[in-house]
């Protein structure tokens, strides 16, 4: 099914750039937990890269996400691909949860705690 009109996805430009910071902020705090021991990467395949060269590392993970968020965006008149972009959203936000509580930093509760 086709969905929306060329206007209406700007705001879907914003969603996808942040998938993309999102991944970053991944990337680059996965090396940290993994050089410093504190964790592991859970992709056994990203696990090899990272342990080779935590450069290529980041660098094959930017390019996976942007090349997957460049053939949603190329289909971004489907729904699945819409429904695709939120999913990967909700996904790196989580990840980005996941990594601010190992650094005991809790914003969410804090901010839940203060309404």
């Amino acid at each position: 099914m086709k969905i929306g009109l060329p206007g209406q996805f700007r705001w879907l430009e914003g969603i996808i750039a942040s998938v993309f910071i999102l991944n970053v902020f991944d990337g680059i705090l996965t090396i940290i937990w993994v050089l410093t021991k504190k964790s592991t990467e859970t992709n056994p395949m990203m696990d090899i890269l990272i342990q080779v060269d935590p450069v290529l590392f980041i660098s094959v993970k930017i390019a996976l996400v942007l090349l997957g968020s460049y053939l949603l965006w190329r289909h971004r008149k489907q729904s699945a691909a819409v429904i695709a972009i939120f999913l990967a959203f909700i996904v790196y936000y989580a990840i980005l949860i996941l990594h601010l509580n190992m650094m005991n930093i809790n914003i969410v509760l804090d901010w839940l705690h203060r309404q």
